[in-house]
């Protein structure tokens, strides 16, 4: 029903302020003390600008720190970009604040995880989806042969909150 309240996406857009209020923050002051980010991304997020070696190099997904040399962070409402040192060269790297998978500081046992659309749908629901019929596979594989029971766990255990 389109004119429910979602209230997911509501608490994923709370989240992601401050994500933004965090990088304005460094933008103004930079980083306070051992403080430092993981900001993790889909580098084929439609918006996404990473130089192309970085994107060959991470086709999917990469993870970026902000701790000792990265220069002009610029925070807009939809993105934000960076400066860091590649090899010894300095690039601009360029992140919707849509294309977020994780945001960290671990010096703060600080960490968010968000899920990101797709025109397929949500990479969450495709995740459930793919592990539901995982599931089912091992329960119907494990009936056939009931010597070779295991048990079936979700990475969500293992997860830090």
């Amino acid at each position: 029903m389109d004119d429910e309240i979602n209230y997911t996406k509501m608490v994923e857009n709370a989240l992601l302020e401050v994500v933004r209020n965090a990088l304005r923050h460094v933008a103004r002051n930079g980083l306070p003390g051992d403080q430092h980010f993981y900001i993790t991304f889909k580098t084929q997020f439609p918006g996404v600008s990473v130089p192309k070696h970085l994107a060959e190099r991470y086709k999917d997904e990469m993870t970026i720190v902000l701790q000792h040399q990265f220069w002009d962070v610029v925070v807009e409402q939809d993105y934000f970009t960076v400066d860091l040192s590649f090899n010894h060269k300095r690039e601009t790297l360029r992140v919707p604040f849509d294309a977020l998978t994780a945001f960290a500081d671990p010096s703060v046992q600080f960490g968010l995880q968000f899920s990101v659309a797709t025109p397929e749908g949500d990479i969450t629901e495709q995740a459930d989806a793919v592990l539901e019929e995982s599931i089912d596979d091992a329960k119907a594989e494990a009936s056939k042969t009931p010597e070779k029971q295991g048990e079936i766990i979700t990475l969500d255990a293992f997860r830090k909150k």
